[in-house]
């Protein structure tokens, strides 16, 4: 369906997720991925979906002179955010842990930001997900991190993996989100896509 909408445009995802290019995919979109390596640093004064929203417009920003008149850039960037703190994607093994062990028996914020580029314009979404953990057991998150090894999610955890499935008592807001898109809000905006331009 969008892509009749947008058949005159490349869409370029600038993510190695593969659960970000699964969505696409899911949305019966034709994109390219094209990644480029990125430092991933932002001021330590910014706060939840702030730290987002630049780290999205800072991935963009490295095409800067690589986009045609007729792409459309899309780059993400996903935090949890648990006790006024940004928890990115562990160091290591040890670090990993400790996250996992902070995040149980308590409430913490998923905060996704997506940044389109097209033709020099930057538009922004961003969505907020509330997770609550229950008692997450050491055994349990050892074997977690033995099993799964989720050292590229934010949080040092993925919802959809065996973790989420036993451990998660509660989600407030899109599921999609936590996972690293906000699926509904990127779609709507490739449907309205070129309607106000």
């Amino acid at each position: 369906m969008l892509n009749s909408h947008l058949q005159e445009y490349t869409i370029l995802l600038a993510s190695g997720s593969p659960r970000r290019q699964q969505f696409f995919k899911d949305m019966h979109l034709d994109f390219e991925v094209r990644l480029k390596e990125v430092e991933e640093i932002y001021p330590d004064h910014l706060k939840a979906s702030e730290i987002t929203d630049f780290l999205a417009i800072l991935k963009a920003e490295a095409f800067q002179d690589e986009l045609g008149p007729k792409d459309i850039l899309v780059t993400s960037d996903t935090i949890v955010w648990h006790n006024g703190k940004a928890l990115g994607k562990p160091k290591d093994y040890d670090d990993a842990f400790n996250i996992l062990r902070a995040l149980s028996d308590s409430t913490h914020e998923v905060y996704t930001s997506v940044c389109f580029k097209h033709n020099g314009t930057i538009d922004l979404i961003n969505e907020v997900t509330k997770v609550t953990f229950g008692t997450l057991s050491d055994e349990a998150i050892a074997y977690y991190l033995e099993n799964f090894k989720p050292y590229d999610k934010a949080g040092a955890y993925g919802i959809q993996e065996w973790i989420g499935i036993v451990g998660i008592s509660k989600i407030e807001g899109s599921y999609s989100n936590v996972v690293g898109l906000p699926v509904h809000k990127v779609y709507e905006y490739f449907t309205n896509f070129g309607k106000n331009r």
